[in-house]
């Protein structure tokens, strides 16, 4: 799975990944694999939903999360296949832990809980230097374009700042690749350390 800040490049490098995993591979998102995601989606990204309580948030991420996993990446695991997620549980303690401010220990358990215990083998943390990697730019994934925005630079630098710490915390899952280089060398060190990692001749 992919996690990182806005405007990294996860959307572009998990179709990547995806397509040299080769056929079979499941390709997917959080919030909004499924139907029910979709709806959660909206209420999550749109501008017309107002402020939520951080708890309320991170409440609807979770809802996501089990609906994802109970239609989309369970079957998929149990069939044999190769899952890539664009997000994934890691993105809920980043936004709604150290982003909003809520334990990032609750929210991990909240994640695990709704996830049925399922966490990657791999997590491929695209990092950008400071100052590249804040608030969303206006050619950045529409993942968190909307609503989000007003929670500004200072709340993004802490979304990062997250993500980093719990790479350096679990280097034996995550994989920390440099995000801002041109995305075929991104694409190529991803391959090569997902597969190292992993054992896949990719």
């Amino acid at each position: 799975m992919f996690e990182g800040g806005e405007g990294c490049g996860k959307s572009t490098q998990a179709r990547l990944l995806a397509e040299a995993l080769g056929p079979g591979t499941v390709l997917t998102r959080e919030p909004g694999a499924t139907e029910v995601g979709a709806r959660l989606r909206t209420i999550l990204l749109s501008p017309e939903t107002g402020d939520l309580d951080p708890r309320t948030e991170a409440l609807l991420m979770a809802a996501d999360r089990a609906q994802h996993v109970a239609e989309v990446v369970a079957p998929a695991l149990a069939a044999g296949h190769h899952v890539v997620s664009d997000r994934y549980a890691y993105s809920s303690i980043a936004y709604q832990g150290y982003g909003r401010g809520l334990s990032a220990g609750e929210v991990r358990m909240l994640s695990d809980w709704a996830g049925g215990g399922l966490w990657p083998d791999a997590v491929v943390f695209l990092d950008l230097p400071d100052g590249d990697g804040g608030q969303p730019r206006s050619h950045a994934s529409a993942v968190l374009d909307d609503r989000f925005e007003t929670a500004g630079a200072a709340f993004f630098a802490r979304v990062v700042a997250g993500f980093r710490e719990m790479c350096e915390d679990d280097p034996s899952r995550w994989i920390r690749i440099d995000g801002s280089a041109p995305v075929e060398t991104v694409a190529a060190a991803v391959r090569a350390a997902v597969g190292q990692r992993l054992q896949l001749p990719l």
